[in-house]
């Protein structure tokens, strides 16, 4: 199996992005022991356990997606999106039929399946749960790319409304969980995937503008958004205020978490030295705050080399993406390299105010069973495209002139 991971092209460059991420992951574990409490507030090791627990099923996915080639995995892309779609309709059926047992309410939201659908004190047994989302992610490109790889209608408008239709359709599912952090991943993707493709610059352009022009009725139409949804949005605009109606309410954990970072300053107070770290965690600390945590540890420095060991991943995804002539793998590349780069954008943003609260995990880093599981499938699947290179018999794809069309 390690054989199949290792042989073809690019080894070097492979090489180094595990590496980024398992020191990723590292940094992520050591993050999570040092600052995870308990209900009752005490100290405990069970997040940073079961953490260890997924990174070795995320390793053993890592090495199984590479044991068959990417375009063989491609001809079933729409078989494993259409069943990611009907997990994610599982979900809001447990939301509505208050299957409390399968679909476990946590914190208001309902994203939850769990394998052992029994009620138990066991937290081994609690956490044997997977969150359909994190897999309509991988598959969703899979299929996206799979859909574009040989088709040239997408440069025009009306060939646009099947990619659109094949991403609003899982946006529309997870929204209704409800969660909102997975949904914004799926636009970036789409975008991308489709300039990648050749899709004309103007079309995707004056669809990004309809959209903005249309963000305000969503905000001010009675009903389209909840009251918690506009706080978080409101928070961007007021993070500053002395309002303790603010700092202790929708804004508390913003506050909390620019607090964290500016602390650290440039080289952090210490691992598991620092008394914020250790009695007055923030919110999340573990999960979608953990980036504010490491600031806090480690500062300034720490904070770059996360930042750094993500460019090393991402900008390989790339250049596996331009380095592969075959179409399908160019486009899963792409796709792959979106995902990774807009979690981080996204999370790392919301940390210090630069983006709205979502629960967003941060990649190979957060705890969160799923998510790390999600995310190793697919560094299996850009090191699968990076392994195969395909004979160029004709022209290289996406590739076209205005004359064409």
């Amino acid at each position: 199996m390690l054989t199949e991971v290792w042989q073809g092209r690019l080894g070097g460059l492979r090489l180094v992005m595990l590496l980024a991420v398992m020191l990723l992951v590292l940094i992520g574990l050591v993050t999570i022991y040092t600052t995870s409490t308990d209900l009752s507030g005490q100290k405990t090791t069970m997040f940073a356990q079961k953490q260890l627990v997924w990174l070795g099923l995320g390793l053993l996915a890592m090495a199984l997606v590479n044991l068959i080639p990417y375009r063989s995995l491609g001809r079933y892309s729409n078989h494993l999106f259409t069943l990611s779609l009907a997990l994610l309709i599982l979900v809001l059926l447990g939301k509505y039929l208050q299957l409390t047992r399968l679909v476990p309410n946590i914190r208001g939201a309902t994203r939850w399946i769990k394998l052992i659908p029994v009620e138990s004190n066991s937290p081994i047994v609690n956490a044997a749960r997977i969150q359909p989302s994190e897999v309509a992610k991988i598959t969703y490109i899979l299929a996206l790319a799979w859909y574009l790889r040989h088709r040239e209608n997408y440069r025009f408008l009306k060939g646009l409304l099947g990619p659109f239709a094949l991403t609003l359709l899982p946006m529309m599912l997870i929204l209704l969980e409800p969660d909102l952090g997975t949904v914004l991943l799926f636009l970036p993707i789409l975008f991308t995937v489709l300039y990648a493709a050749g899709a004309r610059v103007k079309h995707l352009m004056a669809i990004i503008l309809i959209a903005l022009i249309l963000c305000p009725l969503f905000y001010f139409t009675p009903g389209v958004m909840k009251d918690y949804q506009k706080d978080r949005i409101e928070v961007l605009w007021k993070q500053n205020t002395d309002d303790p109606y603010w700092l202790n309410g929708p804004g508390y954990q913003l506050h909390q978490s620019k607090v964290c970072i500016g602390s650290g300053q440039i080289k952090g107070q210490g691992w598991n030295a620092s008394s914020l770290a250790q009695y007055k965690h923030p919110p999340d600390q573990h999960n979608d705050f953990i980036f504010s945590m490491i600031a806090h540890q480690w500062g300034l420095i720490g904070s770059l080399v996360v930042l750094l060991l993500y460019s090393l991943v991402i900008l390989g995804a790339i250049e596996i993406a331009a380095s592969q002539s075959e179409p399908y793998g160019r486009l899963l590349a792409v796709g792959i390299a979106t995902l990774l780069a807009s979690q981080m954008f996204i999370n790392i943003g919301m940390t210090m105010g630069l983006m709205p609260i979502t629960g967003m995990n941060l990649p190979f880093v957060s705890y969160g069973g799923s998510s790390l599981l999600a995310n190793f499938i697919a560094l299996g699947l850009l090191i699968n495209v990076a392994r195969h290179r395909h004979l160029l018999l004709t022209r290289k794809p996406f590739e076209f002139t205005d004359e064409e069309f």
